[in-house]
């Protein structure tokens, strides 16, 4: 009887569909070939295959994973949410080859406290990198290629390399809670001093350079064994809030007779407030490092997890300087995943008096060319890929200690590149000032740009485009 009944419900669940669909062989544990399946959705979308992929890592090492380059969160907004508004009808743009756009940059010019302010042709340096974390040749290379077009570089953990001081025309001393290398007479060296108190790839920790990189070199300037881990300390001994702070600025002042500006270098967490103490405890210049930041070595969760996007942060540090009454005294420095002068151009626009770029320099440099790819695969990786900065074993000589890498880096020919990148950038930035109308890279505004997505206009304060009101939750 059961074979008279044709209804599918009274079927069993396999001949119904059988004869329903009208496959007849091919069954799939249990189901007919062509049949729809769970497995055919694409997966879980929270167990995804680096999640899970992450914790077969965790659990065959029993530790966190450590690596370089900067975050891969996919889900951070991205300076590319916000577009510019050139002139039409409401203003005059510039004519692009007959009008110029200033683009030169003071910072620390504060009035009786700094006799030599640093003045840029560009609005954009390279960030504080270490040697240790990069090769000597690189940092010359980054030296040269900065000063070529009137920038400058800054010396990053680790003390001042001689190569990098006789490459850099303007050259900062970063100071880290690590005191590595500290010394007088590098200090009354330098341009600038820099204040670290956290980065944006690692806030709330301090440095972290693996052993494979602390060559003999490394390990003489940081007074540390060679080929053991460097973990820096994360607070400076010689303060732990704005008065301390206060009293250590002061000191460095007369170390260097009031010559050279003060930096503070921070991780974008608390912009509103950080920036606040920063500038009430007298710094000339704040350098707010956002998420994307990369770095030579981090645990990998505090890329992805911790900070904010440097778009939330710069109009947050601005708002800070404004509502204290620094905004005339304190510049802003922007840092973290700016890749190029459009991004440069919207940081301007946000806030920023100038930014600073890493990554891109170290790619200007030749990271991530598709050349020498049997060291890219023995890294497992390929050229456009590779974030294994961390090893030492950098297939193009740019973040290794290991001579016969860091030979790679033809230091002329890098410097160029370099030269090259900084001055395209900033070409970039002044055609669209121009576009705006604007005759000075510093004169773009937060008006000039208008927010692609509901989450850019809400952590930037910019309107949404289309109805030019800012979003509001």
């Amino acid at each position: 009887m059961a074979d008279d009944l044709k209804t599918p419900w009274e079927y069993p669940f396999e001949a119904a569909t059988e004869e329903l669909i009208g496959f007849a062989d091919g069954a799939i544990d249990g189901r007919p070939a062509g049949t729809p399946s769970s497995y055919d959705r694409g997966g879980s979308i929270r167990w995804t295959p680096e999640s899970i992929s992450e914790i077969h890592a965790l659990s065959q090492l029993g530790r966190y994973q450590i690596r370089g380059f900067n975050t891969f969160n996919k889900s951070f907004p991205t300076l590319d949410d916000l577009v510019f508004v050139p002139a039409t009808m409401t203003r005059l743009p510039l004519e692009g080859y007959r009008e110029s756009c200033d683009t030169r940059t003071v910072l620390g010019d504060r009035p009786g406290l700094v006799e030599q302010p640093l003045e840029l042709d560009i609005p954009i340096y390279i960030a504080s990198m270490s040697f240790g974390a990069l090769s000597a040749p690189a940092k010359a290379a980054l030296g040269y290629g900065a000063s070529k077009v009137g920038s400058m570089t800054c010396t990053g953990e680790g003390g001042m390399l001689e190569d990098e001081r006789r490459a850099s025309q303007t050259l900062v001393y970063q100071m880290t809670p690590s005191r590595y290398m500290l010394d007088l007479e590098h200090l009354r060296k330098a341009n600038a001093i820099e204040l670290v108190v956290g980065q944006g790839a690692k806030p709330g920790t301090g440095g972290l350079l693996l052993g494979m990189k602390v060559s003999d070199r490394v390990a003489d300037m940081r007074s540390l064994p060679t080929g053991v881990d460097q973990r820096s300390t994360v607070r400076h001994p010689d303060f732990l809030g704005a008065d301390d702070m206060q009293i250590k600025i002061e000191e460095l002042r007369e170390a260097t007779n009031y010559q050279v500006p003060i930096f503070l270098k921070m991780g974008a967490t608390r912009p509103r407030w950080d920036v606040a103490i920063a500038a009430k405890a007298g710094v000339d210049v704040i350098v707010v490092d956002g998420a994307e930041g990369g770095t030579g070595a981090s645990p990998e969760l505090l890329m992805d997890h911790t900070g904010i996007p440097t778009m939330s942060a710069i109009p947050a540090a601005r708002e800070a300087l404004e509502d204290c009454g620094k905004a005339d005294e304190v510049k802003l420095v922007a840092a973290g995943g700016i890749r190029s002068g459009a991004d440069a151009a919207k940081c301007l626009a946000l806030g920023a008096d100038a930014v600073m770029v890493g990554l891109g320099s170290m790619i200007a440099l030749g990271c991530n060319s598709p050349r020498y790819l049997e060291s890219y695969q023995a890294l497992g990786t390929s050229p456009g890929r590779c974030h294994h900065c961390h090893t030492g074993l950098c297939p193009v000589g740019v973040a290794t200690q290991d001579p016969e890498l860091e030979s790679r880096v033809d230091v002329a020919a890098a410097s160029e590149r370099v030269a090259r990148y900084l001055t395209a950038m900033t070409m970039e930035i002044s055609l669209l000032a121009k576009a705006c109308g604007k005759s000075s890279v510093h004169n773009l505004e937060k008006e000039d740009l208008r927010a692609l997505s509901m989450e850019a206009s809400a952590f930037t304060g910019v309107k949404m485009a289309g109805i030019d009101k800012p979003f509001t939750w």
